[in-house]
């Protein structure tokens, strides 16, 4: 199968070719650690880490480098250290660490490298001096700033005219500046800022330079696909090509493939904090599972826009608990059986190439999950037919397009069992080893009572050869 991706540069789908097989490079616009994140910061994370396993599926995981930068230098993270009154690394440590325990909740695999911005100065600076020396910047009272007029396809990549970017972009028009979109690589620290040694003075960098020299230092440059929100088009990606190419890193070329994703709007808004609209995923996954967010966050095609609403995430649930639920019939069924020796159905096969289909199409996830779906029903059928072999060898392919995925990694009776706090589950083992007692002594209407009190706890009684197992009921 060939993988296929849209390309925002070229405005169109084609199959991907990386320069180097044997190592593919990934870069993603990452966070800055001053805050949880909300939920719609967690969308390019969970769609990005689908595209990271895909790449390993294709290309081996010992072949695909991905990158995810931390912003740890930022206005908003020197104020919320002034608050506190400590050091901006304590901000942005403690943030950080809440950040990749909700990524990982969400089913992320860790990033090959998670570079930060102060652990890169050094490569910043570097880089701005290339681009001075190149004629692609310029110092001018303290700052140091790109020259737009250096690069002929400024603009190229977010395809607005220039009189169009400069009245969008979010530039300060001063009188040092050559042009009115020239942007900031170098600036003075305010006082009470953190600042760091440069040969234009005391000071730090600017917003666009850091994934530049990031990507360079991690990567190297150019890199096979760039990823980031729809949002970072413009300025900031436009502005990370324009700066790479006139580094005189990597050629005429910064990044094979740009990719970018949809926003999450909650009401007619896209989600973000300045508005306060926002859902934060540190606060979603007290109430729901992070499966169950990381489907309802791949519901839609990632180039598309994404109502986020409560009904979205319930829907997600109900659509994990279906295929939880045939992983625990079959598992029960097969417990019963004599051991399949591991053939493989040609039709659930066909249907798992269907998954990965849906994938290398550009990540169609709707497609992917109508497909997953199709994989679970031949289970489902199997279990009905009693045939072992065809029920094994089904739910071996639905686990494995599942968990490339991301999903199915739990153990079905823990997921069904979630939603019972402690005191619940000590109740309903107690009744249940009751209902065995009573049961054994052939105390038939005693069983009968105790199952029913079960029943009225919303809790699912199942028998079978090792004995009972329960879950609380799918709501209706």
């Amino acid at each position: 199968m060939t993988l296929s991706l849209y390309d925002t540069m070229s405005r169109q789908k084609a199959p991907f070719a990386p320069k180097d097989p044997a190592r593919v490079t990934l870069y993603v616009c990452g966070p800055t650690v001053y805050n949880y994140a909300h939920i719609g910061n967690f969308r390019p994370v969970v769609v990005f880490d689908l595209l990271f396993r895909l790449l390993r599926r294709h290309y081996g995981e010992d072949h695909v480098l991905y990158a995810a930068n931390v912003t740890d230098v930022d206005d908003k993270i020197n104020r919320k250290a002034a608050e506190e009154g400590v050091p901006i690394q304590v901000i942005t440590d403690r943030y950080l660490d809440a950040y990749n325990a909700d990524a990982a909740a969400l089913g992320a695999l860790p990033p090959t490298f998670q570079p930060r911005v102060t652990q890169t100065m050094d490569a910043i600076v570097g880089m701005i001096g290339d681009l001075v020396r190149n004629n692609g910047a310029y110092a001018a009272e303290g700052h140091v700033l790109f020259d737009t007029q250096a690069f002929s396809d400024y603009g190229k990549l977010s395809g607005h005219p220039m009189d169009e970017m400069i009245a969008g972009a979010r530039v300060d028009v001063a009188p040092y500046k050559r042009h009115p979109a020239d942007f900031v690589l170098w600036k003075p620290s305010k006082a009470g800022e953190p600042e760091w040694p440069s040969p234009w003075g005391p000071g730090r960098p600017g917003w666009h330079i850091e994934c530049t020299a990031m990507i360079h230092e991690a990567l190297g440059l150019p890199i096979d696909i760039h990823g980031g929100g729809v949002d970072l088009v413009f300025p900031h990606h436009e502005n990370e090509l324009a700066q790479g190419v006139c580094s005189g890193h990597g050629g005429r070329e910064y990044a094979g493939v740009w990719m970018h994703n949809g926003f999450l709007n909650m009401g007619d808004e896209k989600m973000s904090k300045s508005l306060g609209n926002v859902a934060l995923a540190h606060d979603l996954l007290k109430l729901y599972p992070g499966e169950a967010i990381r489907w309802a966050l791949l519901t839609g095609h990632y180039r598309q826009q994404l109502e986020w609403t409560d009904a979205l995430i319930e829907q997600a649930k109900s659509a994990l608990d279906r295929l939880y639920r045939v992983l625990d019939d079959c598992a029960r069924f097969l417990a019963g059986q004599p051991a399949p020796d591991g053939a493989q159905s040609a039709a659930g096969a066909a249907e798992h190439a269907d998954v990965l289909r849906a994938l290398d199409d550009d990540l169609n996830t709707p497609a992917a999950f109508a497909a997953l779906f199709q994989l679970s029903d031949r289970v489902r059928a199997a279990i009905m037919a009693r045939d072992a072999l065809a029920a094994a060898s089904s739910r071996g392919l639905l686990l494995d397009a599942a968990r490339l995925m991301g999903f199915l990694g739990a153990d079905p009776q823990a997921w069904f069992q979630s939603g019972a706090d402690d005191d619940l589950k000590t109740q309903v083992e107690s009744l249940i080893a009751a209902r065995a007692e009573a049961r054994a002594a052939k105390n038939w209407p005693e069983a009968d009572r105790i199952r029913a009190e079960l029943a009225a706890l919303n809790v699912e009684v199942m028998d079978g050869p090792s004995g009972a197992t329960w879950r609380i009921k799918e709501q209706a």
